[in-house]
């Protein structure tokens, strides 16, 4: 067992959201895994679900990363 916690590091003002806690946290409080950041301001940081949806939104109609439309073309 470690004597000493290894703590996540991060700059003063920058702001995260915790997917654990579904809050929006100054500094890196939890491990990255469970976190969307940094963003710059807070506001941001509320967003976060919500810029995730749109850029998954976008990454699902980008015909670039479509191999079956590709494939069904080769035929």
């Amino acid at each position: 067992m470690a004597l000493f916690k290894k703590r996540t590091v991060g700059k003063p003002g920058e702001w995260y959201y915790c997917l654990e806690h579904k809050k929006v946290e100054e500094g890196p409080d939890c491990p990255a895994k469970d976190r969307f950041g940094p963003y710059a301001s807070r506001q941001e940081a509320e967003h976060a679900m919500e810029t995730a949806r749109e850029r998954n939104l976008q990454w699902e109609n980008d015909p670039k990363w479509h191999d079956a439309a590709k494939g069904a073309e080769d035929d």
